[in-house]
Parts: structure tokens; C-alpha cells; sequence
């Protein structure tokens, strides 16, 4: 019986070619996004917000109508936020944390009931390298995906005894349009920030367009999908950022810091 997958953020990037991947392999895959058109793809897509409750829970009801199961949730759905600390607004801060985190935990609430009742399930939560280091210009993003990175862990123990597995997939740059759907502060002309935080922009849009290709992140989902017991942490990128994982627990946290600092040019 070919296996039932939900995947939140599928009409771009990451989200849309491991969807379109998974359903060539044989899986049921059921896309969403806020917005969908008839005929963008080979799979299913349905409307969903992962900012309303409602909406979630009308996804996952149109799915068990149609399919009686749901066996792999893939929580994808996200947005970049940029800026220093100081001139980001508030209000956008937690937009980011309502899409990335808080969001990712209520499509989790919304389908644990249904792989708790079917005594088994997978949920892979796709975070970012960036959730394992706070990066200058990006704090918001990588906090919420650090977040999400531990609740990762949380809940794998909470629901292990249901037969419930529960990962994370940390995505380095890939090649994807997630630069354009960032909501970025402006960079202000009267800013004492003005020089560095352009230069950090500039930098951040290049690694993105210089990115690997997300087919990759589609084909290791696609094999912890067929682990009978996945790992808790999985990264994918270039070695470099999988490798800065690793420096970041050995190197003291000045020495760290300095890194980084040379990285972006500060």
C-alpha cells in the first residue's frame, strides 16, 4: 500500500520538488499552500495556512475523507526574516515565529491523533543549519528554527511509545526562491547599520543563488522515509556548513564568534 504523505509549503522550492519526487516514487502525496492553482503539478495540493487552526485541521480532514491515513507528515512550510535586531520590527519577529515554529507544532497537533490511532507514523521537521548558530542579520530566523530543532527532540520522546517516529532535516543553501519571500528590514540610509547589514544581505543572496540543488534535500527525505528508525538530527548542504555544526561544539564560543565574524565580513 503506497504511503500517505502531507507536506506543508509544496508550490516552491524544497517543499514542491520533494513532493513532485516522492509522488514519481509511488507515495500519495498531498501538497499545501496558501494559495493553489489547478494544474501546478503532478500531486495534490490543497489550501492551507499554517497560521490557522482551522485551515490545518481542514487539510488533514480532506485527506483521511480521501485516504483514511495519513503515515508521513512533512513539516516544510516557512518564511526568512532579515534585519538587525534593532530595526526589526516586532510584529514581523513573530510572524516568523507563528510560521516556523508555532506553526510547525499545530500541523503536528493537527495529524498526532491520526498516527496515534494508527499506532505509527512519521513526522520530519525541515529546520535549517542555521537553528544550530545565531548568525548576525539572520537572529530571528535562526531562533525559530532553533526552536523548532528542540521541540524536535521533545516531542520524539513524547509520542516513541505510539509508535510515532519524529526527526528533523537541517537544510543548508539550497538553490530556491526563499530570498524573495523574506521579509526584510529596510536597509535605512541614517542607519549606524547601514554598511555591514548590506554587505550581509548581499552575501546571504549569494550563497542562495549559489546553493546546491533541491533535488538533494528531496532524496534524503525520501530515504529516512524508508528507515525503520530514523536518527534525531539529519543536515544536508555543503560540507563547510554541515562541517560549521561541528566547529561550533568544539571551538570555544569567542573563537566561534570570530569565525563567523570573518565569514560575513564584520
Amino acid at each position: 500500500m503506497s504511503k500517505v504523505v502531507f507536506i506543508t509549503g509544496a508550490s516552491s522550492g524544497i517543499g514542491k520538488v520533494t513532493a513532485q519526487y516522492l509522488s514519481d516514487k509511488g507515495f500519495k502525496v498531498y501538497g499545501t499552500s496558501r494559495k493553489t492553482s489547478e494544474g501546478e503539478c503532478d500531486f495534490k495540493m490543497l489550501s492551507l495556512d499554517v497560521g490557522d487552526p482551522e485551515s490545518i485541521q481542514k487539510a488533514v480532514d480532506i485527506i483521511l475523507e480521501k485516504e483514511g491515513r495519513i503515515d508521513v507528515l512533512i513539516n516544510n512550510a516557512g518564511m526568512g526574516i532579515t534585519g538587525p535586531l534593532e530595526e526589526t520590527p516586532t510584529a514581523e519577529m513573530k510572524r516568523v515565529f507563528d510560521t516556523n515554529f508555532f506553526g510547525a507544532i499545530d500541523v503536528m497537533k493537527a495529524v498526532l491523533p491520526v498516527m496515534r490511532s494508527q499506532k505509527d507514523g512519521l513526522i520530519i521537521n525541515i529546520t535549517s543549519i542555521a537553528g544550530y548558530m545565531g548568525l548576525p542579520f539572520r537572529g530571528i530566523y535562526s531562533a525559530s528554527k532553533g526552536a523548532l530543532e528542540l521541540i524536535t527532540e521533545s516531542i520524539r520522546m513524547e509520542v516513541k511509545g505510539f509508535g510515532i517516529r519524529v526527526c528533523n532535516i537541517a537544510p543548508g543553501d539550497f538553490a530556491t526562491n526563499i530570498a524573495a519571500g523574506r521579509y526584510h528590514s529596510p536597509v535605512l540610509e541614517n542607519s549606524d547599520y547601514k554598511e555591514i547589514y548590506q554587505k550581509s544581505l548581499n552575501l546571504m543572496d549569494s550563497h542562495v543563488d549559489q546553493g546546491d540543488d533541491p533535488l538533494e534535500m528531496a532524496k534524503k527525505i525520501h530515504a529516512v522515509i524508508l528507515q525503520k528508525n530514523p536518527k534525531i538530527h539529519y543536515k544536508v548542504g555543503a560540507f563547510m556548513q554541515k562541517f560549521s555544526v561541528v566547529l561550533k561544539r568544539v571551538l570555544p564560543d569567542k573563537a566561534y564568534e570570530k569565525l563567523l565574524m570573518n565569514h560575513y565580513e564584520l
